[in-house]
């Protein structure tokens, strides 16, 4: 067949191993790492997943070689520890028998050893190890490693690919990026040494080159040793694109693939793992720097999800690889996808960040818009239902779709009315909203495999109790959502004001000084955009804090982004709009004037249960879902319309 994004689609071969396309799953960390260590089975069916969609490798991650030096709670690989061995022998056989090729991740954290710990307290009773003795930015004392425990890592990350190798494993991915140890060791911020690991160069890339050299010895010629780098720290006092490159052709005799990323998880996590306020592929531009200096094929990777993009980027010599993390967890079948001509059908990450954000919180994996993530081994893959049945959803937003998309892929006999124009719901509130393009489109893509699913969509139509019980159908899916909250502020009826839900309908109408009632995360994006128009916004919020209702990854990310462009008042309480502005009460209950020519309303949801319990009793069985519960996100309601409709 003819292929619509060939250079995508091409094999590639490193060392003895060929992997039949240039779409590679990059590290993400399991799902149940257990006690001692170990990779659980929920892990292997987490990797295993994305190796079924259509993947060239996936990379496990991370396996820390040095438990002695490295207290991070991640996977460790010994002979001594029952499971050990045998969690990734497993794991390397659900990856490979997919097609895929199963590598490992080897990782040490030097003095940030503690990251993946759920208690933070804990990081300060370790020793934290790095190439200089010095204090972390939180206060904990970092000891400069000996040469005995350089020499004992530099082995330990041979005895470990040597295990994974036994294991089942084809391939091997070192970690020199991103801050870690090598990283730690490669950047003259970190490295103070004056020794032969530190000062020049050379001197800095002597302890990476030794733990490839270490790694070879141990897996042999022919096993493909990927090496993932930053090709520039991004952040005065680190290494530049320029290091980068010197430190690629040092490096690149040891190695099959040169992976380049970017930045330090410590000091530019956003750009490392690009955010919605950055563009898709902000990071390529460094591998594509450093390709022309080096014989090795080369991967990128960050914040890339569009087959269009990747295709050209290895097309025009950007880079010979194209990696993706957050991409396969929002649909673990996108390589698959492009395989087949079927971008389409792709849905497409957000960039919201709820995986990373439920890994630091609640160390599970959950996606926003994939309910399998995190879920893999719960039974909850679609099978054919016996006893296929008349579904009636009611509610085109992102729970009534996914939820209509479920019971079709069943073999329901569905229909999905959506009371406006167009399904999407709250979803198309985002439209106006550049870095929120993904977050908008999703809508359109759910209401598409929904239709190819054969679900039947009825717009402009409101469902009653009677249109249900005209339609004799044998359930019902209510997931008519939510309406805007209203505060008690007076002059909300003048022209000048508009809720946050309206904004994409009249947002020609805004002047260029603006009030924004309300800082949840919904008011924050909003003012954010316009300010980056050139506007002039204030934003007025009651609470002490903004954005409270945001992840713990994406929060700090938007206020860093709102702390020069958007003036913040907190603990104020809006109390009237007028021609002039916003009449406004500070803490002490003093008056404030904030003069506006538009005030936009974004204080919240309502849940519309008043309308969903009217439809209870019109279906045999009924079900109430998303918003119309209660306000929530696009987690919550893709995760219950999916139960919804596997429930059926």
């Amino acid at each position: 067949m003819e292929r619509k994004f060939p250079h995508l689609c091409q094999p590639l071969i490193l060392g003895k191993v060929t992997l039949r396309n240039r779409m590679f799953s990059a590290p993400m960390g399991g799902t149940d790492i257990t006690a001692d260590c170990c990779i659980g089975r929920g892990s292997t069916a987490f990797y295993e997943l994305r190796a079924k969609g259509g993947a060239a490798a996936v990379t496990v991650s991370e396996l820390m070689v040095h438990p002695q030096t490295d207290g991070s709670h991640a996977f460790h690989i010994d002979l001594a520890t029952p499971g050990s061995l045998a969690g990734f022998a497993y794991t390397a056989d659900a990856i490979r028998r997919h097609g895929a090729i199963p590598s490992v991740e080897l990782s040490h954290s030097g003095q940030f050893a503690g990251t993946y710990l759920i208690d933070k307290g804990r990081k300060g009773s370790l020793v934290q190890y790095g190439p200089s003795d010095g204090v972390r930015a939180d206060g904990i004392p970092v000891k400069a490693l000996s040469h005995e425990l350089i020499a004992a890592i530099v082995e330990a990350y041979g005895e470990a690919a040597a295990l994974v190798k036994r294991a089942g494993f084809e391939m091997v991915m070192v970690h020199g990026g991103h801050g870690w140890l090598i990283n730690q060791f490669l950047s003259p911020y970190f490295n103070k040494r004056n020794d032969e690991y530190g000062g020049s160069l050379e001197n800095r890339v002597r302890f990476a080159g030794e733990v490839l050299d270490s790694v070879r010895a141990r897996v042999g010629v022919g096993f493909p040793i990927e090496f993932r780098m930053s090709g520039s720290e991004l952040f005065p006092g680190g290494y530049t694109i320029a290091d980068g490159i010197e430190i690629a052709k040092l490096l690149e005799t040891k190695i099959d693939l040169l992976h380049v990323s970017a930045g330090t998880y410590q000091r530019g996590f956003a750009q490392t793992h690009p955010s919605m306020f950055l563009p898709h592929g902000s990071n390529v531009h460094l591998a594509a720097a450093i390709k022309p200096h080096v014989r090795v094929p080369v991967a990128t990777i960050g914040g890339l999800n569009d087959p269009a993009m990747m295709e050209e980027i290895i097309a025009s010599g950007k880079a010979d690889v194209v990696e993706m993390a957050r991409a396969l967890l929002a649909d673990h079948e996108l390589p698959r996808k492009v395989m087949l001509n079927q971008d389409e059908r792709i849905v497409h990450c957000l960039r919201c960040f709820t995986c990373m954000a439920e890994r630091a919180v609640t160390a599970t994996r959950r996606c926003a818009v994939n309910p399998l993530i995190g879920r893999e081994l719960d039974g909850i893959e679609l099978h054919p239902s016996p006893r296929p049945r008349k579904v009636l959803v009611a509610g085109g937003g992102p729970g009534g779709l996914e939820a209509a998309l479920t019971a079709a892929r069943r073999g329901h006999r569905t229909i999905l009315c959506e009371k406006t124009a167009r399904v999407g719901g709250i979803l198309n509130c985002e439209s106006a909203l550049p870095f929120k393009r993904e977050m908008y489109e999703l809508g359109a893509t759910l209401g598409r495999l929904a239709e190819l699913a054969g679900v039947e969509i009825r717009c402009n139509t409101t469902v009653t109790r009677e249109y249900v019980e005209a339609e004799q159908v044998d359930a019902l899916i209510v997931a008519i959502g939510s309406e805007p909250l209203l505060p008690p502020v007076v002059g909300l009826a003048a022209p000048q004001v508009m809720t946050v839900n309206e904004y994409h309908l009249r947002q020609d109408e805004v002047r260029d000084q603006v009030v924004v009632i309300g800082g949840g995360l919904s008011g924050c994006e909003l003012a954010l955009h316009l300010a980056r128009q050139g506007k002039q916004v204030t934003l007025v919020e009651m609470r002490a804090e903004l954005a409270v209702d945001s992840n713990i990854r994406h929060r700090p990310i938007l206020l860093a982004e709102l702390e020069p462009l958007v003036t913040i008042h907190l603990n104020m309480r809006a109390v009237e709009v007028t021609a002039e502005g916003v009449l406004c009460a500070d803490a002490q209950g003093q008056p404030q004037l904030i003069a506006a020519a538009s005030v936009i309303c974004a204080v919240g949801q309502r849940s519309r249960r008043e309308e969903a319990a009217a439809l209870l009793d019109a279906a045999p069985e009924v079900r109430l879902i998303g918003d119309c519960v209660q306000p929530a996100n696009i987690t919550t309601a893709i995760y219950h319309g999916y139960h919804a409709g596997l429930d059926l």
